[in-house]
């Protein structure tokens, strides 16, 4: 089953007895196409679940509207949205074993007891507990227990698919593992589905499209690769990426047919003309810009931005360097070793198809790489 959801300018303030109201969500407007996973990625606090809550029927909106196909489900309970939600505290029932609880939720349809139980241990075959299937949630660690909450989610027909934070408690393979099983299941059955997530890899990993939220507003609603190389503004731009971006505050000269990037008045990235995009000319001069580059793009050079190495170390299969330039901390990653030692100079050139800039005041993005905004 796949359906549309709509959220058109949804709010959530909490009132606080003798404190200050907390506006969690604010005017937050995306759709979710049928079929689409999306994911609403943030740090603690910024509105994630409180969203998902809302859609899910456990939370009242403050204001706004929530559409299933067309259909308003703000005003329902929660039983008659049509939503399947796998909750990160798990909510099993602690009388029936794992295999029950995952079929709980079948039981309100017309299917016989065989086709319950193929269901469930299909269900239970994909997230790797059908040897607890007999077993109770207590006798099981939370690892078992979160996956049984996904798998109750996942063995019923639902027009929306609702993941909070559904893989937090598994150890790093088998959330890798489970990564691509959940991700071709939901492909496989055209499930509509918001995964609520504080990890960029699940996110990237998992979803179509990705809402990354901050102070309960609505950053940028883009695929993983736009919002790596295209972020909308300041916040998204060292938000995604791992290590994330390197942004200074600097100033543009164009003079002679050159352009430089002035940083804390003695460090200078400069270009010719023809090394410099026509969307980063149209600038023009600029007293004060943000300056960003993913750390991939400060490649060790003869002549550019000078620094100096404050550590280096090798990873396996990539080398990450902390240098600090004009008085602050930058990364570079290098995929060849590199052997330097702290407190050596260094000097980093960056290809100006790599240059992100944004305003330096409300932090929107101007130009990526050349290309405008």
């Amino acid at each position: 089953m796949s359906s549309e959801l709509v959220l058109a300018k949804i709010n959530k303030i909490y009132q606080r007895r003798g404190k200050e109201p907390v506006h969690a969500v604010r005017d937050l407007s995306l759709t979710v196409k049928p079929g689409e996973i999306t994911a609403l990625l943030g740090s603690s606090g910024c509105g994630k679940t409180s969203t998902l809550r809302m859609i899910a029927g456990f939370e009242e909106t403050t204001g706004g509207a929530i559409t299933l196909d067309g259909i308003p489900i703000h005003g329902r309970p929660p039983a008659r949205r049509n939503v399947a939600m796998a909750f990160e505290a798990y909510s099993l029932y602690p009388p029936l074993t794992i295999g029950e609880n995952i079929a709980f939720a079948l039981k309100s349809g017309r299917l016989s007891a065989a086709e319950r139980t193929k269901r469930v241990g299909q269900i239970a075959e994909m997230l790797e507990i059908a040897n607890i299937v007999d077993r109770y949630p207590s006798s099981v660690s939370g690892g078992e227990q979160q996956r049984a909450s996904l798998g109750r989610a996942l063995v019923r027909p639902a027009g929306l698919y609702l993941l909070d934070e559904p893989m937090g408690q598994l150890e790093p393979q088998l959330r890798s593992i489970l990564r691509g099983r959940i991700k071709h299941f939901l492909r496989e059955h055209a499930c509509t589905t918001i995964l609520v997530t504080h990890d960029q890899t699940e996110a990237n990993a998992i979803a179509d499209r990705i809402a990354v939220m901050e102070e309960g507003v609505l950053q940028q609603y883009a695929t993983p690769a736009e919002l790596k190389e295209r972020p909308a503004n300041v916040f998204v731009g060292t938000f995604i990426g791992e290590p994330p971006m390197n942004v200074f505050p600097a100033k543009l000269r164009n003079a002679d047919g050159r352009f430089d990037f002035v940083i804390d008045g003695n460090a200078v990235l400069s270009y010719m003309g023809n090394e410099f995009p026509a969307a980063l000319a149209r600038l023009g001069e600029r007293n004060s810009i943000t300056l960003g580059a993913r750390p991939h793009a400060l490649r060790i050079a003869d002549s550019g931005l000078k620094g100096k190495v404050v550590s280096c170390q090798w990873l396996g299969d990539q080398t990450h360097l902390a240098v600090e330039i004009a008085g602050r901390l930058a990364v570079s990653v290098a995929h060849e070793r590199i052997n330097v030692r702290a407190g050596a100079d260094i000097t980093f050139a960056i290809d100006s198809a790599d240059l992100h800039i944004f305003d330096s005041v409300d932090g929107r993005a101007l130009v990526h790489g050349g290309a405008a905004s």
